[in-house]
């Protein structure tokens, strides 16, 4: 099937060209293509430089093999365009366009640039166009649903090419001629048959050759199916099967508007054997249009070895595209899924479809449990969950796991966006976003994994708020409020805390109310307005003060202290710092005491009393070195220096130098560095569990 020009209807974001068998015919079309990249543009001819990428656009219905054509001349006309190949798809199988934000942001990717987690849509195509310009990149746009998206993406510079594939015009363009494909030539679509049949059946019967051809309107698609069938039937002749077609079209089997494509697949797809027609249709049902054995099994209620021996019996009928990975998977032609979707509607009651759906769901859900608790080896609870689990669903090791979480991660996020869009599967849907969550936090982490989780927890939100679920949205939008902090979008995640807070009232949650008043707090001390950071600290601290919650509170203190601190009311940062640290000796937690130490003797210099800072900085060493915290007892040291230094005493200064270089080597640190570093480690706000 990957020897022809087959719309493969899927090319994902890469840097590399995909690897395809030798190209059959386009000729005229290749050379009216090459010749459109040289041809002046309407912006040339009025005398102006052309101020974006010149487009070529190959149109078609799918299965035409437009995307075969356009991979061909990329590889073609790669050489002139050094910065390499972008590729991106558009739509999804079944239609539903792919966010111009997502699209920006897996390119950005490719290129190795960041994309942070809740960008907005213009701020990612601007980076997108701020990156290619003055590059000489090649872009390949597959399968775009419309002009808007492929103008969102394109680059700022006439030196890149867009070569754009699409099931018509993109009227909103200006200067796309489109290059419309029909079928193939016959010569072409003769040798792509036999290909699938071997050369002796064609050569004996060349005329019912050109015949079943001309009966596929040499449809590629169309005829890898006939091929698949012939290839399935040794002792059929070419023959019987252009007269099937013929009869097929005679009785009008499929309408007045059937086409050669959809009466093919209706004939290969009644020969199928009932499980296998069956698995065929519910494949409709696969998120992205991929599949692996565990989806094909869940959907069809069969074994996975099962599932996998009928997925590569299809994969030999040309009804389904093996995909080039480390892992079984395989994807539903786009040209094909309209054709399922309907077979499906028409042949399984509403209940068996969805209840096909909770099955894939519920396989999805175990899988990321697996995947999450391979990495737990040291939990008792995680290893029995694991060996009580069916042998098909563990992972040897974590390896394993994390390559499937990276393989399947585009079929996961859409079983999320399609659960939730289903509307009637919610507990399921929660199940699946709260596991995906954790594997990823688990596998990826919590920061590179940031742009996928800021999606999943809009859709939590988006749950959340349909169900009415507090406390749930209140844990949404605690955790969307930290990914905007992160990327500097403060006044955004002051916003999300707040509401958060209003949740977490409402469902009368303390934890989730004394989280949101922290937050609310650490937006305004980002803010500059320390005063109200520590109003909302103390709220925070006095929820947790009730519950007797003394390692919290001390934490508490030390950020109420730190915003007293910014504010220069150096007395009141002190009795709080003094509070906190009398917490952490309470509970016996030194390496916190060491630290809540070195901010009282940093408090105290501040305050101009640089004898208290001395001996409160020696008591700090002291405890540092019970901890065993070797970078914090270096930086403690580089502080007693300071304040020798300015208490006239250089020479113990220097010996204290000595010291801290001795602990950290080369990675001596500067100044106050490392002290500012460890207050801040005071401070980090606790994360939410993910619900």
């Amino acid at each position: 099937m990957t020897d022809q020009a087959v719309d493969p209807d899927g090319v994902e974001v890469s840097a590399q060209p995909v690897a395809m068998g030798r190209f059959l015919g386009r000729t005229r079309e290749l050379k009216e293509l090459r010749a459109d990249i040289e041809r002046a543009g309407l912006d040339t001819l009025s005398g102006r430089k052309a101020p974006r990428a010149r487009v070529l656009l190959i149109a078609g219905r799918p299965g035409s093999g437009r995307t075969r054509l356009a991979e061909e001349l990329v590889r073609r006309v790669a050489g002139r365009y050094p910065d390499g190949v972008l590729r991106a798809r558009l739509s999804e199988p079944g239609g539903p366009p792919v966010p111009v934000e997502q699209v920006a942001r897996d390119l950005l990717a490719a290129l190795d640039l960041p994309a942070p987690a809740g960008a907005a849509e213009d701020d990612l195509t601007a980076a997108l166009r701020t990156a290619l310009a003055g590059r000489r990149t090649l872009l390949l746009l597959d399968d775009a649903a419309g002009a808007e998206q492929v103008d969102a993406l394109l680059p700022d510079t006439p030196d890149c090419l867009a070569v754009a594939v699409s099931g018509g015009p993109l009227t909103g363009i200006a200067d796309v001629r489109p290059c419309t494909l029909g079928g193939l030539d016959t010569k072409s679509a003769v040798e792509l048959l036999t290909r699938h049949t071997g050369a002796v059946r064609v050569t004996v019967d060349p005329r019912s050759a050109e015949s079943l051809v001309e009966a596929c309107q040499g449809h590629p698609t169309a005829l890898v199916l006939a091929g698949g069938w012939l290839a399935a039937r040794p002792q059929a002749a070419v023959s019987d099967l252009t007269k099937r077609l013929h009869a097929e079209f005679a009785d009008g089997a499929d309408g007045a508007d059937g086409t050669p494509l959809s009466r093919v697949f209706r004939l290969v797809y009644d020969q199928l054997p009932g499980p296998a027609a069956r698995m065929l249709r519910l494949l409709s049902l696969a998120p992205a249009g991929l599949a692996d054995p565990h989806t094909a099994s869940a959907l069809a209620g069969c074994s996975v070895d099962a599932a996998r021996a009928t997925l590569d019996d299809l994969v030999a009928l040309g009804l389904l595209r093996a995909v080039d990975s480390p892992l079984p998977q395989y994807e539903v032609p786009g040209c094909l899924h309209p054709l399922l979707c309907a077979l499906a509607e028409s042949q399984e009651r509403p209940a068996e479809l969805q209840l096909a759906r909770a099955r894939m769901l519920e396989r999805t859900v175990r899988l990321l449990q697996s995947c999450r608790a391979i990495t737990e080896t040291d939990s008792p609870q995680a290893r029995e969950k694991l060996s009580g689990m069916p042998r098909a669903l563990r992972f040897p090791n974590p390896r394993a796991a994390a390559d499937w979480l990276r393989i399947r991660r585009p079929a996961l996020l859409a079983s999320v966006r399609l659960a939730v869009a289903d509307g009637e599967l919610d507990t399921l849907a929660r199940r699946l976003m709260s596991q995906l969550v954790r594997a990823l936090a688990a596998h990826v982490g919590t920061q590179a994994a940031a742009p996928d989780l800021y999606g999943v927890h809009r859709l939590v939100l988006d749950v959340a708020e349909r169900r009415g679920l507090p406390r749930e949205k209140a844990a949404a939008l605690l955790n969307l409020g930290d990914l905007d902090a992160q990327t500097g979008r403060t006044r955004e995640a002051l916003a999300r805390y707040r509401a958060a807070l209003d949740a977490g009232r409402e469902a009368n949650d303390p934890y989730a109310t004394g989280r949101a008043m922290e937050s609310v707090g650490g937006a305004h001390q980002e803010l500059g307005d320390h005063d109200r950071a520590a109003d909302w600290f103390g709220r925070a601290l006095a929820e947790r003060l009730a519950r007797g919650e003394i390692p919290e509170a001390a934490r508490l203190y030390g950020r109420i202290a730190t915003a007293h601190t910014y504010a220069g009311r150096y007395g009141e940062a002190l009795r709080n710092w003094r509070a906190a640290l009398a917490g952490y000796r309470r509970v016996g937690d030194v390496a916190a005491s060491a630290r809540a130490l070195s901010e009282i003797a940093r408090v105290q210099e501040y305050a101009g009393r640089p004898e208290e800072s001395l001996r409160t900085c020696q008591e700090a060493v002291e405890w540092a070195r019970r901890a065993e915290d070797a970078r914090l007892q270096a930086a403690l040291q580089l502080r007693l220096a300071d304040t020798l230094d300015r208490l006239g005493d250089p020479a113990s200064a220097r010996l204290h130098r000595a010291s801290a270089e001795r602990m950290l080597g080369e990675e001596t640190p500067k100044g106050d560095a490392e002290p500012e570093q460890d207050a801040n480690a005071c401070e980090i706000r606790s994360t939410p569990s993910e619900d």
